[in-house]
């Protein structure tokens, strides 16, 4: 056995999310503000001036308690904010409060899609509220500066850590963990979970150990994943470094290691801390927080319907495979979406409106990184073009088109096929002119076909698709041929 299959990676990971509320977590100042001028959207209490004094926004703990219970968590009567005690220059009071030994909820689970119809739970360990940091610019626009400048707009704003156990095993696992939690978080209204924005940004830990241990190897933990493919790329990276290190005998140092898109590789950053290292203790200016059970049954009582439970119902109701299912409740706007359209084309139409919402209409979507709401073609519309190829006015092929024109021009289907005249031809003596040409000027198709080759039909309809510039009806031509050839 070699060394790389007698090893496994085992991953855990920490997802910070910025919470959707209008203010910071412990001040009026405006929690949205990345886009603002530097420094612009601060005030005594997020800078850390003497004597001010952190208010907690109760809108941040029930979006705090709203994403527990979706993740299935166990939500405290009490949680205690801590002080984390660390100097960096993007933490201007010298400390970052958050929760520690009391966390606002634990033990919660998340499914993760492993294939079609398989999937595994992973717990998560816990969610906790804590604030945010600053930032640091290390450069402007495309500019290296030979300084760095800090930016305190973001000091403040409301998160939550989610902390799942070491229970992943790959890239590919780690990564479809994160976009389920995301739709999670995104279907309850939590966070719009902006990874642009910096509103969701992770954190792995990552190690190796010999194949079916219960111990843990020595962790490493990665920063600077900004984006799903960036975790996957780096844990893959990462998992091959440390085996390809313990295979040459080389001991794995606890460190924090930063993720260098460019080149592709981890580059040392720090020695890992430990959490003495921090000095937590109660944060002294802030009381226990207090939640009665009423108040946490009300949020559990307020859950939409989760992506799990859509993605069951568009499975059940309308035979959805469980990849197109999957892959239509993975965002609340994309699923809402697909519903508008079936529920103006009808259920029998459901399954040409996945294939058409999965695949033309998303990869024009993100092509040119807009939202569903964002749609140049409304739900109505999209129905109206599946019904005139679900009558015959058009074909697939044309429909494609038509899609095409009105993504640019925002008109309706129907007036895009009446004004260019795109109709398919449903008359038997110009579609079996454009035949009996075809097989004319196919010679060895069409012997091919007399002699029960099937599949040089293939070459015959294409030739007639061709002259008529696709608005030959295909079942009338498939029968023409038949018909002609007899």
């Amino acid at each position: 056995m070699s060394q790389a299959s007698a090893l496994e990676m085992v991953v855990g990971l920490e997802v910070h999310v910025q919470l959707g509320t209008a203010s910071k977590l412990w001040c009026p100042c405006p929690a949205g503000a990345a886009a603002r001028p530097a420094n612009s959207a601060i005030c005594p209490v997020c800078t850390g001036q003497p004597g001010a004094l952190p208010v907690l926004n109760g809108r941040a703990v029930e979006l705090a308690v709203t994403a527990a219970l979706a993740l299935g968590c166990e939500v405290r009567p009490r949680s205690v904010f801590s002080r984390k005690n660390y100097f960096y220059p993007d933490m201007p009071k010298g400390y970052q409060i958050s929760q520690y030994d009391r966390p606002l909820a634990e033990n919660g689970r998340l499914e993760v899609r492993l294939s079609e119809g398989t999937s595994r739970s992973v717990r998560i360990r816990r969610v906790h509220i804590e604030e945010d940091a600053g930032k640091l610019l290390h450069a402007v626009g495309s500019r290296e500066l030979d300084h760095s400048r800090v930016d305190f707009n973001r000091c403040g704003a409301p998160l939550i850590e989610i902390v799942s156990e070491p229970e992943l095993r790959s890239p590919e696992e780690a990564m479809e963990y994160l976009v389920q939690l995301k739709a999670i978080l995104q279907y309850c209204g939590v966070s719009r979970c902006d990874m642009e924005r910096g509103e969701l940004r992770c954190d792995a830990n990552v190690s190796v150990r010999p194949r079916g241990a219960q111990g843990l190897g020595t962790k490493v933990e990665l920063k600077n994943l900004n984006s799903f493919r960036m975790v996957r790329d780096a844990l893959a990276y990462e998992s091959h470094r440390q085996t390809a290190a313990l295979g040459e005998g080389e001991p794995i140092v606890q460190e924090t290691r930063l993720w260098d898109a460019a080149s592709g590789r981890t580059e040392s950053m720090r020695s890992k801390e430990e959490a003495h290292d921090y000095r937590y203790f109660p944060e002294p200016d802030l009381p226990p927080l207090d939640l009665a059970p009423s108040r946490i049954e009300e949020a559990r009582a307020r859950l939409p319907e989760l992506p799990a439970a859509r993605k069951a119902r568009f499975a059940a109701d309308w035979g959805l495979s469980d990849y197109d299912a999957a892959l239509l409740t993975s965002d609340k706007a994309l699923a809402a979406y697909f519903e508008a359209v079936v529920a103006r084309a009808g259920a029998a139409s459901a399954k040409a409106a996945a294939n058409w919402v999965a695949s033309e209409l998303l990869a024009r979507l993100n092509a040119e990184g807009r939202s569903p709401e964002e749609s140049p073609v409304a739900p109505d519309r999209l129905a109206e073009l599946l019904g005139l190829v679900r009558d015959g006015t058009i074909s697939g092929t044309i429909a494609k088109d038509v899609l095409s024109r009105m993504w640019a021009d925002r008109a309706s289907a129907r007036d895009i096929v009446e004004r260019l005249g795109l109709s398919q031809v449903l008359d038997e003596g110009r579609v079996g002119a454009w035949v009996e040409e075809a097989l004319g000027e196919n010679p060895k198709a069409t012997a091919d076909l007399k002699s029960g080759k099937e599949k040089a039909a293939a070459a015959i309809v294409g030739a007639v698709m061709k002259k008529s510039k696709g608005r030959a009806n295909p079942a009338l031509v498939h029968r023409l041929i038949k018909e002609k050839l007899r």
